[in-house]
């Protein structure tokens, strides 16, 4: 977003173990500022990141090669701003009042829903995925009904807005006039000013017993024991910030970034703000899955369909304009 268009409040200084100081500024927009008869801009909390050279990839080897988290290699970046959040249910209602959009689940008519959290009548409940039977494909939910026609959005109004493909995303996106952060700059964020660590906030899942992400408790897929607070998603910001003031860096639910998903891009990926292949397999989706502890770690990459939807899937946005 423009200078023009915002308010800054500078943030004390945020110190790591392992890095210099960094001084984050956090950005208010305005509202109802025109961007164009179609666009407004939106209020969104956003953190402005020094830009730098970070170690990208995954430095403990514990990806599948299929998912190219290798080599580790350096990148540089300039500064950006990222929002502190994922998109809410309660911003995402705002789009869709303002411009009428019916996202791809809508248009479908069906969308993906882990079994423990399906809200609907059986005859709704149109079976399983293939290899993933604890995803049911259910008629009727969406973006509103996260759960089912049963369930409602307004029932989990700052919870981050899931069944959105990419798609779904980045019209999201234009009409606020900002953008889908790239892989390079959604993982520098996540880190918070860490190199070399596993998660986003230290090596440790549950530092002195303190939970810093919703994830899976117990045995998957059949018993969440709710250890974190929440057997589905949880409210944004429900855990510590990291190092750059973001929230939910981990955990919760996959988040939808710009680039293209090609499994060995790593290898010939440029140093310089890498914007992904011109082309590949799928969209990237980076780690907020809640299925199990190695799902959190920053660098978990996995390739998602523009159109594919599913009950865990939301997004960020990065906030220079379109």
């Amino acid at each position: 977003m423009n200078s023009g268009d915002s308010a800054h409040v500078k943030h004390p200084t945020a110190k790591t173990c392992c890095t210099p100081s960094r001084t984050m500024t956090t950005v208010r927009s305005k509202t109802n500022l025109p961007v164009s008869s179609e666009r407004q801009l939106r209020p969104h909390d956003e953190v402005r990141l020094p830009g730098g050279n970070f170690q990208m990839g995954d430095h403990f080897g514990e990806g599948y090669a299929s998912d190219g988290e290798e080599p580790v290699h350096t990148v540089t970046l300039p500064s950006f701003t990222i929002d502190v959040t994922a998109v809410t249910n309660r911003q995402f209602a705002g789009f869709v009042n303002a411009t009428a959009y019916r996202t791809e689940a809508e248009k479908y008519g069906t969308s993906a829903v882990f079994h423990l959290l399906v809200k609907a009548a059986g005859p709704d409940i149109l079976g399983a995925a293939t290899g993933s039977p604890w995803w049911l494909n259910v008629r009727g939910a969406d973006w509103a009904h996260p759960a089912g026609p049963k369930s409602h959005w307004s029932e989990y109004p700052d919870h981050p807005v899931v069944q959105v493909s990419h798609n779904d995303a980045r019209a999201y996106c234009d009409w606020a006039g900002r953008r889908l952060p790239s892989e390079a700059e959604w993982e520098y964020a996540a880190r918070g000013g860490l190199e070399g660590k596993r998660y986003s906030w230290g090596n440790e899942l549950v530092p002195a017993t303190h939970h810093h992400c919703n994830i899976w408790q117990g045995t998957f897929p059949t018993q969440n024991t709710a250890d974190d607070g929440y057997i589905g998603t949880a409210p944004v910001a429900s855990y510590p910030a990291n190092g750059y003031g973001l929230y939910d860096m981990a955990g919760n639910v996959w988040e939808w970034c710009a680039d293209w998903f090609l499994p060995k891009y790593y290898r010939a990926s440029p140093a310089e703000n890498p914007q992904g292949p011109t082309i590949g397999a799928g969209r990237v989706m980076l780690p907020r899955c809640r299925t199990h502890f190695q799902h959190t770690r920053i660098v978990l990459r996995q390739p998602g369909l523009s159109d594919h939807r599913a009950g865990l899937n939301s997004h960020r946005q990065q906030g220079t304009p379109m």
